[in-house]
């Protein structure tokens, strides 16, 4: 989406980010140096609120396909009349820019590096969920943060969401009674899947850069621009896409931070067997997914369809559902929550949304939140600590799956229970010459 500057302008007063935000302009109003490395859909959401701020100046943008890169770029001078220079390494990027703030937004299998790589160069950094492709990559993530003593922000807003807060709230103070059960859910419609025929990677794009640690498979416009999260080279399917949303709630909730036990199975029973040849490819993640997480004191389920849409689920397709003594909590996300109480004769307790356009999130509240914390050194609301154990469960999901069999999880130590093989899948052969980064 793109808008003009006065338009703009309008939306920064609107949404109240520019109020909200702290007065944390440094010496003589000089805003943060800031710089966007991702310039997509999503980077652009972010950056459009960094900018709407008040307290950022986007110096440099970065992204490996420069038909995204230089219409964002163009959008940024018409919306704020900065002039940020445009490259495609973000290496470069660091060492000649020296940014103050960094917004990752790239494909999540760049994650890892990127977001390392800018706090040890000296800057705060919003990553987007998940934080990295697996577990390993995520503690050497909050690692190096906490050694560069730098603020890490992901970009899981709904824990600064009203609604999500306040559906929080009416969880801890026993409103819903004693959880014994949580059931997180995505469900969509879709089909049998065709094959699409690969290409010659576009002009502009460098294909190799963008594949970057992961595997070099043949360009496909399935999996760029946006497809990558259904790639299993690149992203995690909807466990570890939309499930990190849901995976985080439940942690949010409860005072356990990681689950003991867990197990999950699914496939592509509709959309049919991955292909990947020289001439056409598919995707290869589950079009289903069920996964059970035992804690201590509550066991958590994870489901997704991507196939018979329907509306045979209270409220949304999407959320959770927390199953108490005293009734049913379901925090969603469009319809905000609901709550329906046990027993006869007692009224079903609502609470609107209040999102912002475009795409109905909670980015400026995670911005506010983001820059009062660089001011004043406290860990944000969604910490990369935070970030990395709600990916983890995603990724404990997802490697159970690979499996085909339950693993037991020491979330103090970060490793799998009696079980070789699955601990050599909580990082993976980086392809060269990136390396893997160190613990």
């Amino acid at each position: 989406m793109s808008m003009n500057r006065r338009a703009f302008l309008k939306a920064s007063v609107a949404s109240g980010v520019a109020l909200a935000a702290p007065n944390i302009l440094t010496a003589a109003g000089r805003k943060y140096r800031t710089v966007l490395i991702g310039s997509g859909w999503w980077g652009m959401n972010i950056c459009r609120v960094a900018m709407q701020s008040g307290q950022c100046k986007i110096v440099a943008m970065c992204d490996v396909d420069r038909n995204q890169l230089d219409p964002a770029a163009g959008e940024v001078e018409r919306l704020s009349g900065d002039k940020p220079k445009k490259y495609q390494d973000y290496r470069e990027l660091l060492d000649r820019e020296k940014p103050e703030i960094a917004i990752v937004a790239t494909a999540d299998h760049w994650h890892p590096l990127i977001t390392i790589a800018a706090v040890k160069a000296g800057a705060h950094v919003y990553v987007e969920k998940p934080i990295g492709h697996t577990i390993m990559e995520g503690r050497a993530m909050v690692n190096a943060a906490r050694a560069a003593g730098r603020v890490v922000q992901v970009g899981t807003h709904r824990r600064v969401s009203p609604h999500n807060i306040s559906g929080m709230k009416f969880l801890k103070e026993g409103k819903a009674g004693k959880i014994g059960m949580v059931r997180a859910f995505v469900h969509y419609g879709g089909g049998p899947e065709t094959p699409k025929a690969n290409e010659e990677p576009r002009e502009g794009l460098d294909w190799d850069m963008w594949c970057g640690p992961g595997p070099l498979r043949p360009f496909n416009t399935k999996i760029h621009p946006k497809g990558f999260r259904q790639f299993l080279d690149y992203g995690n399917g909807t466990l570890g896409d939309w499930g990190i949303h849901w995976m985080d709630q439940i942690l949010w909730w409860t005072e356990e931070k990681y689950p003991k036990r867990v197990f999950s199975t699914g496939g592509r029973a509709i959309k049919g067997p991955p292909v990947n040849t020289a001439q056409a490819q598919t995707t290869d993640a589950p079009d289903h997914q069920v996964a059970s997480f035992e804690f201590e004191s509550f066991t958590a389920v994870w489901e997704h369809r991507q196939f018979a849409a329907n509306n045979a689920d209270k409220g949304e397709n999407v959320g959770c559902y927390f199953y108490g003594t005293k009734g049913i909590l379901h925090i969603g996300w469009q319809d905000g929550w609901r709550f329906y109480p046990t027993g006869r004769g007692q009224k079903v307790i609502h609470e609107e949304p209040k999102l912002h356009d475009p795409d109905q999130q909670n980015i400026p509240e995670l911005w506010s939140d983001f820059l009062s914390c660089i001011k004043t050194g406290r860990r944000p609301a969604c910490d990369i600590e935070i970030g990395h154990r709600s990916t983890n469960m995603s990724l404990l999901g997802m490697l159970s799956l690979k499996l085909g069999r339950s693993i037991e999880w020491d979330g103090k130590k970060e490793v799998i229970i009696g079980d070789a093989e699955a601990n050599k899948m909580l990082r993976r052969k980086y392809r060269k010459p990136w390396v893997y980064p160190k613990v």
